[in-house]
């Protein structure tokens, strides 16, 4: 069965950072791109990030370009958001997923979803 689980979220001032962990079980997860996804109150779901295989190709929504880097550690089975000069528009439910390796972006199709983590950016 496969697993995908989120951690990291919280609360934090404008400005501020945090750090998202994805870790996912049951899948052979090398084969696998991997994105974050994000829905805000009353919005649509939106990817942000997303990472090839290997690392080497990453991806980002205009939105968080500059200011949030997704890696990997595909020894540990584990996919990472780094965020910093976090904004109140950035305050949402922070989704990974594990998606199609051969059409890698952050529009690539989702095979699997994580549960969510939420993040508030207070002003």
């Amino acid at each position: 069965q496969v697993q995908v689980v989120e951690s990291g979220g919280g609360l934090v001032q404008a400005g501020g950072s945090l750090r998202l962990s994805c870790t996912a079980s049951g899948l052979t997860f090398d084969a696998y791109c991997m994105g974050w996804f994000r829905q805000a109150p009353g919005k649509e779901r939106e990817g942000i990030s997303s990472i090839s295989w290997s690392g080497l190709n990453t991806h980002y929504a205009d939105s968080v370009k500059g200011r949030f880097t997704i890696s990997r550690d595909n020894a540990k089975k584990a996919v990472y958001l780094q965020m910093d000069s976090l904004k109140p528009e950035d305050t949402a439910m922070y989704y990974c997923a594990a998606q199609s390796q051969s059409l890698c972006s952050i529009t690539a199709p989702v095979e699997f979803w994580g549960q969510g983590t939420q993040v508030t950016v207070s002003s």
